[in-house]
C-alpha cells in the first residue's frame, strides 16, 4: 500500500488547556535527505506534553513565562515524543533496506552528534511529533526493534519515560547492593526506575499514594512508603544506614527532607519538579558529606542503545494503563493529568 498524500494530525496553534488539541487532516511529512517515514502505530503520552501544551517550562531569568522545552514553541506543533511503528519510506542517502522495519524512535534532538551529546530539544516539541498517522524522524534516530516480544504499545512507552530513568540511573551511577530511593514511583519514568533499578541489582524503596502501593511493589520495589505520611520518617525506618541514590521526579519539599538521608557521598538525581521547582535545602548536607546534587534531562545516544537493548531482550516490562484513539487525544491529556493510574497512556492514530 503507497503512502496518502494527506493524514490526521493532533495540533496546538497557541498555549492553553486541552481545549487547544485540534484534530486536522495535514500533509503527510516528505522525508528529507537522511531521515525516514515512520507509519505510527502508538503513541505514548508525558508529561512534557502537558507542560508544552501550557507552556509551563519558563525561561532563563523569567520561570513564569511561557515556554515550551527549550524556549518558544513554533505553532502549529504536532506533539507526541513516543513513537512505535514501522519505516515506510526513506529521504535521499537512506538505505531502503530499513522499510517495513519495526521501529522505535529516540524523540532527542542532540547538541552534537558524539554518543554522549545531550538533548536540546525534543521531538512534539522542538519539531513534530507523533500525534498523527505518520512522522519523519532521523535514519540514526530510529531503532530497529522487529525482533522484540514487546508490543507496540509497549515499545511506544519507552524513550521518554525509561530514557529518562535509564539516564538518571547511569548519571546517578547506581551499582549493584546500593540503596535506591524512586519517587512519583507510580509515573512512567517512576516505574521504569523502578524496574531498571531492580535489574540493576539495587535495593528500591519507593514513594507513592496508598492505592498505588501494590502495583508500584509488583513492579519490583523492595519497599514502598505512602507519601500521605511522613516520608522521611518512614525512609528512615526502611532504610536506616541511608540512601545511596534518590532518582527523583518530585523535587519540592522532598529534596529539603530527603537530602540528609543520603550516605556519604551520594547522589540526588533530579528530572522533574512534580511538588514544585522552587527547592531550598542546607547546602552543608553536600560538601559535609561529598554528596552530589545532579541534574538528568532525558537521556544520551549511548544511554538510549542501551534501552533498545533491554527492549529486544524484553528484560523490561512496560506497563500500559490505558489507551485512548487519536481523536481522544484531549481525554488522554486529562486522563494523565488526573494521576491516577499507573503506567502509561498510549494512543493509537
Amino acid at each position: 500500500m503507497g503512502v496518502p498524500e494527506t493524514m490526521r494530525a493532533v495540533r496546538i496553534a497557541e498555549h492553553g488547556g486541552p481545549e487547544v488539541l485540534e484534530l486536522t487532516e495535514v500533509p503527510v511529512p516528505v522525508p528529507r535527505t537522511g531521515e525516514v517515514l515512520v507509519q505510527v502505530s502508538a503513541v505514548a503520552l508525558n508529561n512534557t506534553d502537558l507542560w508544552t501544551r501550557e507552556g509551563a517550562y519558563g525561561r532563563p531569568g523569567d520561570p513564569r513565562a511561557l515556554s515550551g522545552w527549550r524556549g518558544p514553541v513554533d505553532f502549529p506543533r504536532t506533539q507526541g515524543a513516543d513513537v512505535a511503528g514501522r519505516v515506510v519510506a526513506v529521504g535521499a542517502d537512506v538505505d531502503e533496506s530499513v522499510v517495513g522495519r519495526r521501529v522505535v524512535v529516540d524523540p532527542a534532538i542532540y547538541d552534537t552528534e558524539g554518543p554522549d551529546a545531550n538533548p536540546v530539544g525534543l521531538m512534539g516539541s522542538e519539531r513534530d511529533g507523533g500525534y498523527a498517522e505518520y512522522v519523519t524522524a532521523s535514519a540514526a534516530r530510529v531503532h530497529d526493534v522487529t525482533e522484540s516480544p514487546l508490543t507496540d504499545d509497549q515499545l511506544a512507552t519507552l524513550p521518554t519515560a525509561y530514557g529518562t530513568a535509564l539516564g538518571m540511573i547511569e548519571r546517578g551511577r547506581l551499582r549493584e547492593g546500593e540503596t535506591a530511593l524512586v519517587s512519583g514511583a507510580s509515573g512512567g519514568v517512576g516505574i521504569a526506575l523502578v524496574q531498571i533499578a531492580r535489574a540493576r541489582g539495587a535495593r528500591v524503596l519507593a514513594i507513592s499514594s496508598g492505592s498505588k502501593i501494590g502495583p508500584v511493589r509488583e513492579a519490583g520495589a523492595h519497599e514502598v512508603v505512602d507519601r500521605a505520611g511522613d516520608v522521611a520518617g518512614q525512609l528512615r525506618a526502611a532504610a536506616p544506614e541511608g540512601i545511596d541514590v534518590a532518582l527523583d521526579v518530585v523535587a519540592g519539599d522532598l529534596v529539603g527532607e530527603g537530602l540528609p538521608l543520603l550516605r556519604e557521598g551520594g547522589r540526588w538525581v533530579v528530572a522533574g519538579a512534580l511538588g514544585g521547582y522552587d527547592v531550598a535545602f542546607d547546602v552543608r548536607r553536600l560538601y559535609l558529606h561529598n554528596a552530589q546534587v545532579i541534574g538528568s534531562s532525558m537521556h544520551t545516544p549511548t544511554h538510549f542503545d542501551l534501552l533498545m537493548d533491554l527492549a529486544r531482550r524484553a528484560e523490561i516490562q512496560p506497563v500500559v494503563a490505558a489507551v485512548f484513539p487519536l481523536d481522544r487525544a484531549a481525554q488522554a491529556q486529562e486522563e494523565l493529568a488526573r494521576r491516577g493510574h499507573v503506567g502509561k497512556i498510549v494512543m493509537h492514530p
